[in-house]
């Protein structure tokens, strides 16, 4: 019979957990069994040196790294990446090196991870997004309640850019390079002449790096400026053209 923690990190890895979900009306759910159960793992792991290939490093002696075969139809470069247990990963992603992938992670098909990306533990993304070089996907186990970063599917991350504290990205958005999003940021939407505050970002929007004064009497004599992130447009055929380039790296 296997050990809770086993049938949690197989569960995770086949896709049948999942830390968050996303319901018919299109709004997503913290699934709190499922960060409790990940939370649990740790809790019944040890630390141990992980012997072997991994030779001088210590963890939790269940969640050892992750190792692919031609089976698992997604190619892993390599270059020093890691991919921790309890993560899933559909068929036909790439994963190029150096990344780091969390557990709890969900990344569907056909998604790119370029170099030097960070996806956080229980974060969610979705079908053929690019995560380009240096991105962030910020990740979180506690408080249970706390959703994770999502990404829905076909939604292009610029390098650099940093996504953190449980923001939703809709379908088809466009993060350009250097853009940071958290929830302490308000995002700016210059075409409906809105501030976004539900920490959702529309679908097919292009969102980039901008500032805003600081309303302060010092920091207006001094001229400075904060920075935030700016919705400027939404796809069109120009911006998929220039997207449409990765297909050939596969």
């Amino acid at each position: 019979m296997l050990a809770k923690w086993a049938e949690t990190l197989i569960k995770l890895e086949s896709g049948e957990l999942r830390a968050a979900y996303q319901t018919e009306d299109g709004n997503w759910q913290i699934n709190t069994a499922a960060k409790q159960a990940i939370l649990g793992v740790f809790q019944e792991g040890e630390n141990d040196n992980l012997k072997g290939v991994y030779e001088g490093f210590v963890d939790k002696d269940n969640l050892p790294p992750r190792k692919f075969t031609l089976q698992h139809k997604l190619r892993m470069v390599p270059g020093g990446s890691s991919v921790r247990r309890g993560t899933y990963l559909a068929r036909n992603i790439v994963i190029m090196p150096p990344s780091y992938i969390n557990i709890g992670a969900y990344i569907d098909t056909g998604t790119m991870i370029d170099s030097h990306v960070l996806v956080g533990s229980c974060a969610q993304i979705g079908k053929n997004v690019h995560l380009s070089a240096g991105v962030q996907i910020g990740g979180v186990l506690e408080p249970i309640s706390s959703l994770p970063v999502i990404i829905e599917d076909e939604v292009f991350v610029g390098a650099g850019a940093i996504i953190v504290e449980g923001l939703i990205i809709k379908k088809r958005a466009v993060i350009a390079p250097g853009v940071v999003l958290s929830k302490a940021i308000p995002i700016f939407d210059c075409i409906n002449q809105k501030i976004i505050t539900n920490n959702i970002i529309p679908e097919n929007v292009v969102v980039v790096p901008g500032t805003r004064p600081v309303n302060n009497p010092w920091a207006k004599e001094q001229n400075l400026n904060i920075a935030c992130p700016l919705i400027v447009k939404y796809r069109d055929a120009k911006s998929d053209q220039s997207l449409r380039l990765e297909e050939l790296l596969r």
